[in-house]
């Protein structure tokens, strides 16, 4: 599956900034299937918020981090999601987010492959 973040088969800067924005609308209106669509089927997803939901903090699978992001998340209609910075790594395919969700600052990283999917990610939270 390619994602609009891809373009003549190679991630660039231009097309990342594309995915943060789209990331970015689609956990404000809580849409995690669109959210899940930008990933691997095979994709891997570590968080503390996964060892506490699920006491392990790695969910492997596109349809297990759908569910883990269901059961976290499915009872929110919107989220006032604001990026703080983000930056792309070309060599490593590699997009890292700084964000915040009211008091709730995090950064997560994404590795991508050479569909453009999301292959890893991890979000480390902070206040």
């Amino acid at each position: 599956m390619r994602t609009e973040a891809m373009s003549a088969g190679k991630m660039h800067r231009a097309a990342a900034e594309r995915f943060v924005a789209a990331w970015c609308a689609r956990w404000r209106k809580v849409d995690i299937d669109a959210v899940v669509a930008h990933f691997a089927e095979d994709a891997q997803m570590r968080s503390p918020l996964a060892l506490e939901l699920t006491g392990s903090p790695t969910v492997a699978g596109a349809e297990n981090i759908r569910a883990y992001w269901r059961k976290a998340y499915g009872h929110i209609e919107s989220a006032d999601l604001k990026i703080l910075s983000w930056s792309w790594d070309e060599a490593i395919t590699r997009l890292t987010v700084w964000w915040q969700l009211g008091d709730t600052r995090a950064s997560e990283f994404m590795d991508f492959d050479a569909a453009g999917r999301v292959v890893r990610s991890e979000a480390f939270y902070g206040k």
